[in-house]
């Protein structure tokens, strides 16, 4: 075990990462500012911090690769992530890693609570709905880690936005054809997120939430924030139905 992956899992748990907990990270490798330090590094030092009994989660987000505008065609195994290097590095990580199966918005996972966070999201017919990791993550009482990249990539906003579905969510619905892992495959109808005219500002959030809520720190080098994933919903549905338009700004 070398000195980063160490360090990481002592300023991880420094942050607030429970050991046994579902933890599902928004990572920037680059913001950790380390000559030498990789993704498996990086994976491995939260695997530390989280120990034996809990789950790690990345989203791996193809809808750069895959979506309307693109292919229809979404290869669990093959298909890109889009969202950064430890993501792209983790879907291939272990043998143990299982990805969701979704267009444009899966999700891997290792660990304990693999199966319960990643198993169903083939059941949804939209990228965030009520079987995806980020749902998953919100029921198991997990955790948010933003590592380096700001809150502004919070995912789990697009979940908590479809429980109200305000006015600029949703664009079309499109038929997939997905590959699973042993090559067999099948259609799956998905709506498409569409957000023309608007930008998101998820970061609003940290307005929302306290202290003990939304804990700072860094990693390594990198600046973070861990957010409790049921204050977080909680606390950004009631605001999106007290204002749809609450974390978004108009072009």
């Amino acid at each position: 075990m070398n000195e980063f992956v160490k360090q990481i899992a002592a300023d991880a748990r420094a942050l607030g990462v429970r050991e046994g907990s579902v933890l599902l990270v928004h990572s920037s490798l680059k913001s950790m500012d380390r000559q030498g330090l990789t993704p498996k590094d990086v994976i491995d030092g939260l695997r530390l911090a989280l120990g034996d009994h809990g789950t790690l989660v990345f989203p791996t987000l193809s809808y750069m690769s895959c979506g309307p505008t693109r292919s229809l065609t979404f290869d669990v195994k093959n298909t890109p992530s889009c969202v950064g290097a430890i993501p792209e590095f983790f879907r291939t990580y272990s043998e143990e890693v299982r990805r969701s199966l979704c267009p444009t918005h899966s999700c891997a996972a290792i660990g304990e609570m693999r199966d319960a966070v990643v198993g169903g999201h083939h059941l949804d017919d939209t990228p965030c709905g009520s079987n995806s990791p980020f749902h998953r993550v919100m029921e198991l009482d997990g955790s948010v880690l933003f590592l380096g990249c700001g809150t502004n990539c919070n995912t789990s906003m697009h979940a908590i936005e479809e429980l109200s579905r305000p006015d600029y969510l949703f664009e079309n619905c499109y038929t997939y054809t997905m590959i699973r892992e042993d090559g067999s495959s099948y259609e799956q109808p998905c709506y498409a997120h569409d957000f023309k005219g608007v930008y998101q500002a998820y970061r609003r959030m940290e307005d929302v939430l306290n202290e003990k809520e939304l804990q700072k720190g860094n990693i390594l080098s990198a600046s973070c924030h861990l957010m409790r994933a049921t204050a977080l919903w909680e606390k950004a549905d009631a605001k999106y139905r007290e204002d749809p338009h609450y974390f978004i700004g108009k072009l």
